[in-house]
């Protein structure tokens, strides 16, 4: 292939990608995998697509390789493209407003006067692009990190790593627990919401991540048990990494939204804690991202791309027909109620995996239930796990989530002081 026909076959392949990342376009059937990673990766790094290929173009350009007709022709295409990728850049630096506005719906217009004067100054508003422009430079100044620990009996997928910062925090560092999706069958700690954990470690958080048995080769509720065991073990040996056990959020995405959510809904639940039911399992707060929230999918919200034989075949290992009741118990939409923790839901708009429709039937349905803030933030043009890497969208999201769990922790020590007192 001749230059200039390699030149207009990117531009097709750039025009593609940036057209599943602009359309909201989800009943794509069998092609699913490959809409949502084309919309995924050309949403979330538009800037530095466009950056790439206006190089490639300026080197076609100073080889004289623009003068033939194949390569105008993906000139063109090519520029349609970047029109596309500007609007997406756009649309991703516009994720604060919709973040902040979700933040002072369900907390209060004046929240951040909630915060304590000394933590004030740790509340970030604004990224820095050499974040975003490196998208997989994870690590933070002043963050240890400590890594494979044991916190069960399952090997490999009951390990833990644990990030926080180098200086002590006078009464321990409030935890959080991060848990990692992949549709219940694969996935690791160490591949997700890298950015969230060390933007919080920065701040004087500490992060868990944790890994669980995984589907087929174990079934429900196999997952949530070692959630569970995970909250026990934290709440018995965090101290030792200067934690402070009382006050645990939990946040994740996608299947670890569920888990998250599960897992925030049903504190000390005996049958999910086997031979650690006495072990307390309540959660401070929780976070889910993108999460599955309804396996009966009861509102009938997407019949025609179920998710339910997978699910049955690999995941509970039983059809709805053959256990209703364990199908229900694992949908954390079961399970709303009073006494629920603060959360913070997040959903893109563009998901085409867990279609944002379910997160708003679960906010709707725990929101006039539930004694404490649910905040629901939608967040126009993102796809299903926007927040993996650094960029724009996933920098201004973890900023709102340091807010919510900073305003959630602020709260929290307050009523510590009246009970006390």
């Amino acid at each position: 292939m001749s230059w200039a026909g390699t030149y207009f076959f990117l531009a097709l392949v750039s025009a593609a990608c940036t057209t599943t990342a602009v359309i909201q376009a989800r009943k794509v059937y069998w092609f699913v995998p490959v809409y949502f990673a084309m919309g995924w990766l050309a949403g979330e790094l538009a800037l530095i697509h466009l950056i790439w290929q206006v190089a490639v173009t300026a080197l076609l350009a100073f080889t004289g390789g623009l003068s033939e007709p194949l390569a105008q022709a993906g000139l063109g295409i090519f520029a349609l493209s970047w029109l596309g990728l500007v609007y997406l850049h756009c649309q991703a630096m516009e994720t604060p407003r919709h973040l902040g506005a979700a933040l002072r719906r369900g907390l209060g217009q004046d929240y951040r006067a909630g915060i304590p004067v000394e933590r004030q100054h740790l509340l970030a508003d604004d990224i820095s692009a050499r974040h975003w422009l490196q998208p997989f430079r994870f690590k933070r100044q002043g963050v240890r990190r400590h890594s494979q620990i044991s916190y069960s009996d399952a090997g490999k997928r009951n390990l833990l790593d644990i990030y926080h910062p180098h200086e002590p925090r006078e009464g321990g560092f409030p935890v959080l627990l991060q848990v990692h999706g992949g549709a219940w069958m694969i996935g690791e700690k160490e591949q997700q919401a890298l950015p969230l954990m060390y933007h919080m470690a920065q701040r004087g958080w500490l992060c868990v991540a944790i890994n669980y048995r995984l589907s087929p080769q174990a079934a429900f509720p196999a997952h949530i048990i070692d959630v569970k065991k995970a909250i026990a073990w934290i709440r018995e040996h965090i101290r030792e990494y200067g934690g402070n056990p009382d006050f645990i959020a939990i946040t994740g995405g996608s299947a670890g939204g569920h888990l998250s959510a599960l897992a925030a809904l049903t504190p000390n639940r005996e049958e999910w804690q086997p031979g650690f039911e006495q072990a307390d399992t309540t959660l401070q707060a929780a976070v889910p991202f993108y999460g599955v929230y309804d396996f009966l999918d009861r509102f009938d919200i997407r019949p025609e791309m179920s998710m339910e034989e997978m699910v049955a075949d690999r995941v509970m290992q039983c059809t709805r027909e053959e256990n209703p009741g364990i199908w229900a118990s694992v949908s954390p939409l079961d399970h709303v109620s009073s006494s629920a923790p603060p959360m913070f839901v997040i959903h893109g708009t563009h998901d085409s995996l867990v279609w944002v429709e379910e997160a708003r039937a679960f906010v709707s349905a725990l929101q006039p239930v539930a004694s404490h803030p649910v905040a629901y933030a939608e967040l126009p043009g993102a796809q299903h796990a926007f927040e993996l890497f650094h960029s724009v969208r996933t920098d201004h999201t973890a900023n709102a989530v340091g807010h919510f769990l900073e305003w959630t922790h602020a709260q929290w020590l307050e009523q510590q002081l009246k009970a006390a007192s």
